[in-house]
C-alpha cells in the first residue's frame, strides 16, 4: 500500500477497485547509465511502447539481484547499482497490484548480448541506448496500442524523469 513505502518518490497508477482481488507481485526497474551518459530503452512492437529494463522479482532473489538480472536479459549489459533504490511505483492493473523498485545503475560492460523469453521475442522487444532528453522525449511520444502499454507509459515516464532530478541535481 503507497502509505507503507517510504521512497519520497512514489507514484500510484491506477486505482484500487474495492470489488477486485488482486495479485501482488514485486518487481524492479532500472535506469543503467553508459559513462557517455546514454540510457537503455527497450522498444516493445507489440503494444507500440517503450520501457525501462525490468521485470519481476523471483522469490527468494532481493531486489537488487532481480534488478541486475533484469538488465543483463534484456540488454546483455552489466550493470552496478548506484545505491538503494531512489523510487517506487505502484500499480493497480487489471487483478495485479505491483510495486517496483526503482534503481539507477552504472553500465559496467555492454558488451553482451539479451536473453530474451519467448513472450519477448513475440513482443518484438529491442533495446537501444540513447541519451536521457531523447530516451524521455520517445517514451512521452509513443502512442501505446494496448492498455499494459499505457500504463508502462505512464510508470517509467515518471521513473525516468525521477532519475533526472537525481542525476541533474548530482551534477549541479
Amino acid at each position: 500500500m503507497a502509505a507503507s513505502l517510504h521512497a519520497s518518490n512514489h507514484k500510484a497508477i491506477g486505482t484500487r477497485q474495492p470489488d477486485k482481488t488482486y495479485t501482488d507481485r514485486k518487481s524492479a526497474r532500472v535506469v543503467a547509465l553508459k559513462p557517455s551518459g546514454d540510457v537503455a530503452v527497450i522498444h516493445v512492437k507489440v503494444g507500440n511502447y517503450y520501457k525501462l529494463p525490468g521485470g519481476g522479482i523471483e522469490a527468494g532473489e532481493s531486489h537488487s539481484d532481480a534488478a541486475q538480472r533484469e538488465v543483463k536479459e534484456e540488454t546483455g549489459a552489466v550493470v552496478a547499482l548506484r545505491s538503494t533504490y531512489f523510487a517506487t511505483t505502484e500499480e493497480f492493473r487489471f487483478h495485479l497490484h505491483q510495486v517496483s523498485y526503482c534503481y539507477l545503475a552504472d553500465v559496467l560492460d555492454d558488451t553482451g548480448e539479451p536473453c530474451l523469453t519467448e513472450e519477448e521475442l513475440a513482443d518484438g522487444f529491442t533495446h537501444q541506448w540513447m541519451n536521457i532528453d531523447k530516451a524521455m522525449e520517445v517514451m512521452a511520444a509513443a502512442e501505446p496500442t494496448t492498455e499494459f502499454g499505457c500504463f508502462v507509459k505512464e510508470r517509467d515516464t515518471y521513473v525516468l524523469a525521477v532519475a533526472a532530478k537525481i542525476m541533474e541535481t548530482r551534477q549541479g
